[in-house]
């Protein structure tokens, strides 16, 4: 019992260092945006870090929790190239439907 207990801890503590590394990510692919304004930052940053959008790839904990570990093991700029390879093309997409089509 020890085992899952110490092995969801471990979990835990990851996907806690995870979502801040999601969050620092967000914030600063956000600012780089020339089409996202200052009003429109807190939506972009909910809608590219939180479980909604996160369960799209997988089971949220798990995914932040994947990014702790890179994070704990290679550092940060290998969690942001995490980041770059398995949730940006998907958020990509997704704000590419949410524009309002231009006729």
């Amino acid at each position: 019992m020890d085992f899952v207990s110490d092995e969801i801890q471990l979990k835990r503590e990851q996907a806690w260092v995870g979502d801040a590394v999601l969050a620092l990510f967000a914030r600063e692919w956000i600012l780089r945006q020339d089409d996202i304004k200052p009003g429109q930052r807190t939506e972009a940053f909910i809608q590219m870090t939180g479980n909604q959008f996160l369960a799209c790839v997988g089971e949220p904990t798990a995914i932040e929790a994947g990014i702790g570990k890179v994070y704990q093991s290679d550092g940060l700029q290998a969690a942001f190239n995490h980041i770059e390879t398995t949730l940006l093309p998907l958020y990509l997409k997704q704000r590419n439907n949410r524009k309002p089509s231009r006729r």
